[in-house]
């Protein structure tokens, strides 16, 4: 059975579930194995399932450029998670900002801010590595570590970085 929690509750909210899960689990294993290997396994756990996402999301649209990865990303923004300033979509390229960030917002809130960037920025290169080999994400910063905003410039390798 394939996974449709994200088509059914959006992200934020899946975000959140797991989370509530996480919280607990983390402060075991982080006892138990200690902090820094239990960031490490949180990391590796993460990174695979957002890596398994992006194939997911190639196989539900039609194409693997970044126009059809784009169509695919309404559960993200879902009830106004992301809010965002579009700079460029194309089939090779896709530029925007997030100028507000309700999965950093969250994390804060749940007392997970030392960890957010684990539990959703990390996701985001494994995400377009799922998704298609031929892409990149390049970001320079995140909210959630305490910029103004996340850039992000996903292109195909082949392209001209900006």
């Amino acid at each position: 059975m394939g996974d449709s929690l994200n088509q059914q509750v959006g992200i934020l909210t899946r975000r959140e579930i797991e989370a509530r899960i996480l919280k607990p689990l983390l402060a075991k294993l982080e006892t138990e194995v200690g902090p820094a290997r239990a960031y490490e396994l949180l990391a590796e756990v993460i990174e695979d399932m957002a890596r398994g996402d992006g194939a997911d999301m190639a196989t539900a649209v039609a194409g693997r450029d970044l126009e059809a990865f784009a169509s695919a990303w309404e559960p993200w923004f879902r009830g106004g998670a992301l809010t965002i300033e579009e700079h460029a979509l194309s089939q090779d390229r896709w530029r925007f900002d997030v100028t507000r960030c309700r999965y950093a917002e969250l994390y804060r809130e749940l007392g997970l801010a030392d960890v957010g960037s684990l539990l959703s920025c990390n996701r985001d290169a494994a995400l377009i590595e799922g998704f298609s080999s031929e892409v990149v994400l390049e970001r320079t910063q995140t909210l959630m570590e305490g910029a103004t905003h996340c850039d992000f410039h996903y292109r195909r390798r082949d392209s001209d970085p900006e």
